[in-house]
């Protein structure tokens, strides 16, 4: 969709919109079906292949158990509810025909939510975001290990646990990574003022605001319309839908912000005392984050792993999208966790529940660290024997002291979309076969096989067939070129969405069960018909470097339509006394901070939170048309056209129809 307007600053308004994070998006609904009598016995047959009874995970996610929330966290307005602590009590029990076994075990304890002792001077709060905020005592207050996604839920959690243990002040902030969910919440934990009052150490790793602020403003839009997928964020409460993530219930898409760290770590091991305690924190970039770190206290005898450790398999390329991880790295620093431990007694991550004594945390630690090194050095085997990514997926099993061990399960990741993310690393998407340099699009291709097969009734009868048989991947597969060769054909698309039904309750993986039925229920009602909401995001946002932005215009710049479109403006932020220059040359977007250029086709003159609103799509005529922090100068005309050439993408592109 491309902006076009009759106001030059209505059209600026639009055209300023960045992209930016997750997003909150209509209800998509759908009836749900039962399980099919071959997803019973797949299900059937999954739960006799581990050992579902054994109960340690069960007494580690209840110990040191202190309280559980009631009720709901509502969004700052009230409207909207962000979590809710009974949606998931129906996780309980024997697993139903419609989950997974290994899933809904997993589920239940990630159910057990509330605030838990650790240990002497270690407490959690899990169960009131995607991950947990963990509490450890200093000499006068809490030191706050990550915040959180949103200011309501990290609010929300603070105030539970100063309800149980004491109402003592914040002492110090760790952000362990630059991933949303750890540090969204911040400013529900400190204000920027209370912050620069107390002089309270802000502590994170180097990189962790050029990440955290960037991850995703170039392709948020499409990362946050495939995240509704990988989250199951729609999807109802249900045996039948949603019942966990992998990492925890489900996430608070509440309101963003983010405090700029006093103090980072930048050497790869590096010492520092928090209100009495002594850290010692690891570097650790490159593998679950691009900047991360993990921790000692060594007087606690406790190790705190971050995100590079959770109660799951790690993914190697989200299924939203992200740029592709390093396995090979993600082993080595797992291999350093080992040599890092020390005498720790009890090892706790930022997701899932902790583990006690030293043997059970390096056995842990050893099973991550082979995990991701099995993965990575078989599929490159493979790849040296001539497979493609399909194939590798296809072949590879892990070896069965691996298997058995619930702790690096594929509950978040899975091996076969991480075999494919390592394939990826070294050799690109393309599988080096000829035939896959210019295929056919998706919808062309799908009318040739259509027609191939006879027509879209004989390739929804074989589909038909599959889909008794509980053939699902390949009714799935000829039903998505029925529905893309004919988006009107409501019977392909009713039956497509029975398959992926059906392969969703038989998915391992949260993140492949979640987007299957998420993928059914489009298919039934459509995609959202609301697309990204910023307002939430204003806080990240005015810490956002400038440059960001400028890229992600750049990005939106519609390249056919600027051919030949020679312009140039300037942006004046005068509470900031900084000045840029954007011009259009070659069809391609450039920037660069600079005085005004004297031949600009014109000038545009406003105040740094004016242009974050535009950039959230917040600011209304009071702070464009009648404010006096902006003005125009120069050919109005031209700032219209040159606004009016950057594409804002509404994030509610169909992914299962055309």
């Amino acid at each position: 969709m491309k902006f076009r307007s009759k106001t030059p600053l209505a059209a600026l308004s639009l055209a300023l919109l960045a992209l930016a994070g997750c997003n909150r998006q209509s209800g998509v609904g759908g009836a749900s079906g039962d399980a099919s009598p071959a997803t019973v016995a797949a299900n059937a047959q999954f739960e006799q292949s581990l050992p579902l009874a054994d109960q340690q995970d069960f007494e580690d996610a209840k110990r040191g158990f202190i309280a559980r929330p009631e009720g709901k966290i509502l969004s700052a307005d009230g409207k909207t509810v962000l979590v809710d602590f009974d949606a998931f009590k129906f996780v309980d029990g024997k697993a139903p025909s419609t989950v997974n076994p290994s899933l809904w075990r997993h589920a239940r304890l990630n159910a057990e939510i509330g605030l838990f002792k650790v240990r002497d001077g270690i407490y959690q709060l899990r169960g009131f975001d995607i991950s947990n905020m963990t509490l450890i005592e200093g000499k006068t207050g809490w030191i706050v290990v990550d915040a959180l996604t949103a200011r309501e839920s990290a609010a929300a959690a603070l105030a539970f646990a100063r309800q149980h243990l004491g109402n003592k002040p914040v002492t110090a902030l760790l952000f362990t990574h630059s991933h949303a969910d750890h540090f969204g919440g911040a400013l529900g934990v400190l204000t920027p003022e209370e912050v620069a009052a107390r002089q309270v150490p802000v502590i994170a790793s180097a990189g962790f605001i050029e990440e955290s602020t960037s991850e995703n403003i170039l392709v948020g839009t499409a990362m946050a319309r495939r995240s509704i997928y990988q989250f199951g964020k729609d999807l109802e409460r249900s045996a039948k839908g949603l019942v966990d993530t992998g990492l925890g219930k489900n996430v608070a898409y509440g309101s963003i912000g983010i405090l700029q760290p006093s103090k980072l770590i930048t050497q790869a091991t590096e010492e520092l005392e928090l209100d009495g305690l002594r850290f010692v924190f690891h570097n650790v970039p490159g593998a679950e984050a691009p900047a991360e770190m993990t921790f000692s206290i060594p007087s606690l005898k406790a190790y705190g792993g971050a995100e590079n450790l959770a109660q799951t398999m790690h993914n190697l390329l989200p299924v939203r999208g992200a740029k592709v991880r390093d396995a090979l790295r993600w082993s080595e620093y797992m291999q350093q966790a080992l040599d890092q431990l020390g005498d720790a007694e009890v090892y706790f991550g930022q997701h899932n529940w902790p583990i006690w004594g030293q043997a059970r945390i390096t056995e842990f630690i050893t099973k991550h660290r082979d995990v991701y090194k099995y993965t990575h050095d078989q599929t490159v085997r493979l790849i040296n024997a001539g497979l493609t990514p399909r194939e590798i997926a296809d072949t590879i099993k892990l070896p069965a002291s691996l298997q058995q061990y619930f702790g690096a399960r594929g509950y978040y990741g899975d091996l076969r979309h991480n075999v494919k993310a390592v394939y990826q690393f070294y050799l690109g998407a393309y599988d080096g076969n000829p035939a896959n340099l210019n295929p056919l699009p998706p919808v062309e291709s799908a009318k040739r096989y259509v027609q191939l097969a006879g027509g879209a009734d004989k390739a929804v009868q074989a589909a038909q067939t599959a889909f008794d048989a509980g053939d699902y991947r390949w009714a799935a597969e000829l039903l998505n070129h029925v529905v893309f060769a004919e988006s009107g054909n409501a019977a392909a698309k009713a039956l497509l969405a029975k398959t992926y039904e059906q392969m969703g309750y038989a998915a391992e993986a949260s993140t492949w069960r979640n987007s299957y039925l998420t993928a059914a229920a489009e298919l039934r009602n459509g995609p959202p018909k609301k697309g990204i909401d910023r307002s939430f995001l204003i806080d990240t946002l005015m810490q956002t470097p400038l440059e960001r932005f400028f890229e992600a215009m750049a990005a939106g710049l519609d390249g056919p339509a600027a051919e030949g479109k020679n312009l140039k403006i300037n942006l004046v932020f005068t509470d900031r006394k900084e000045s840029y220059q954007l011009w259009i040359e070659n069809s391609v977007l450039h920037h660069r901070k600079a005085e005004p250029a004297a031949d600009a086709n014109a000038t545009l003159t406003l105040t740094h939170p004016i242009f974050i609103k535009m950039m959230a799509g917040t600011a209304g005529a009071k702070d464009t048309l009648m404010s006096d922090d902006l003005k125009t100068s120069g050919s109005r005309i031209d700032l219209v056209r040159f606004f009016g050439l950057i594409d804002k993408a509404p994030g509610t592109f169909p992914i299962v129809t055309r």
